[in-house]
């Protein structure tokens, strides 16, 4: 999108990292600030938390809610039980606890799908979360019980020049973070960033801990990311088509905003779409557009693709001519027509998976089908108005299909 820097692998990794840059240049101010307003600083993270499982519920993004509960349950746990010297009592075995258990209850995200909150998979989230409470509650009931009374000096060993916190947990956390910054890296999906920003922000709580003030403000800084990564995920999924997993129709409109003075427009369509939709079916019709949309996602040229709706899709060639996009639309062309899409027989499918998983590789294939697309293309040389060089490659478009389809054609 005209915007996609912000959505980049590398920024959402860098920003937390930059904030986290400036506060630390100006910690002085925020201890300053925070001890000037602690009433209200202190219960922020909670009203920022409980804000962003309301909206969640309404977006429908379930797993945001659930770290932004681990989270919440996390900083009611430092506020209600974590206030004494680390030095005093289990306090410091308490924190220790915190910090090894956020992160798997952070991992424990990755296997639900989002829905809203009212389903069992967030309920079953909250069981999750209890269990590990309930863990910690008999670990600290029968500590001393348990002959771990020599356990700072091993488990619990700390090296204070690096930590208060146990110098194994230190190590811990750090891969950890790492983890979920690979994980951002290397897939960069909404809920990777918002895990990797939970996990970075409560491990410096955690390795910190010791810094006046650092839970209200870590926690608090992790809710507004929050806050700023659900309303993310609801932008994308309002211009993401949710069938192809492409930019739609409002991506498109945006960034024809924001081509500048030279450009080539394409616009693709899919051929006799409707007929092979009545022949073998909507659910195969809707794999057909899948596969469409992810070869026209490896078209070169340094393209950008959207579903224009249908079984049309849009192409833009920012900075370029129509010459120089043919090339890498005729490519993009005879790669689907040369491609042998499998169709199975439905009706022999077996009832569930136990069986099929025997019958798996040995199903009798249906069809081969192989589909084609024809291309209209206009460029920015006629005309910069946006409206008419696509009314050019639509028209380029009608002369591809009447001239026999399965062919570009340029305005």
């Amino acid at each position: 999108m005209s915007f996609s820097i912000v959505t980049t692998n590398w920024f959402r990794v860098s920003l937390p990292l930059l904030l986290l840059t400036f506060i630390a240049f100006g910690m002085n101010n925020v201890i300053n600030l925070t001890y000037a307003n602690l009433g209200v600083v202190s219960t922020l993270p909670f009203v920022l938390f409980a804000i962003t499982i309301v909206l969640a519920n309404a977006f429908k993004q379930s797993r945001i809610a659930m770290v932004a509960t681990a989270l919440l349950v996390s900083y009611w746990v430092i506020q209600e039980r974590l206030q004494s010297p680390l030095s005093s009592g289990t306090t410091i075995l308490e924190l220790s606890l915190l910090a090894a258990l956020l992160p798997i209850a952070l991992l424990f995200v990755y296997s639900f799908k989002d829905s809203s909150l009212f389903t069992r998979a967030f309920g079953l989230y909250l069981f999750k979360l209890s269990v590990l409470v309930l863990w910690c509650h008999l670990i600290l009931t029968y500590f001393y019980e348990g002959g771990f009374e020599n356990i700072n000096e091993t488990f619990l060993y700390v090296i204070p020049e690096i930590s208060k916190l146990p110098f194994i947990l230190v190590v811990y956390l750090s891969a950890m973070v790492l983890l979920f910054a690979i994980f951002v890296l290397s897939r960069n999906s909404i809920i990777d960033v918002v895990l990797y920003s939970a996990a970075l922000l409560s491990a410096l709580t955690f390795v910190f801990f010791h810094v006046t003030y650092i839970s209200s403000t870590m926690f608090s800084l992790a809710g507004i990311l929050l806050l700023v990564y659900l309303l993310s995920a609801s932008y994308e999924l309002a211009f993401l088509d949710t069938l192809t997993e492409i930019p739609g129709r409002l991506a498109l409109e945006s960034d024809l905003k924001h081509l500048g003075s030279k450009f080539t427009i394409a616009m693709v369509d899919i051929d006799h779409f409707k007929s092979f939709n009545d022949t073998y079916g909507h659910d195969t019709g809707d794999d057909v557009l899948k596969l469409v949309a992810a070869k026209l996602q490896q078209v070169g040229g340094r393209a950008k693709v959207y579903r224009y709706g249908g079984e049309e899709f849009t192409v833009l060639f920012k900075g370029r001519d129509a010459d120089y996009a043919r090339d890498h639309l005729e490519l993009l062309r005879a790669s689907i027509e040369n491609y042998d899409m499998v169709l199975r027989n439905q009706d022999a499918r077996p009832k569930n998976d136990k069986v099929g998983s025997k019958k798996r590789g040995v199903a009798k294939q249906l069809d081969h089908v192989n589909v084609t697309i024809s291309i209209g293309v206009a460029d920015s040389s006629e005309s910069k108005r946006v409206t008419e060089v696509i009314k050019a490659a639509d028209n380029a478009l009608y002369k591809a299909k009447k001239g026999g389809r399965n062919q570009v054609c340029i305005a």
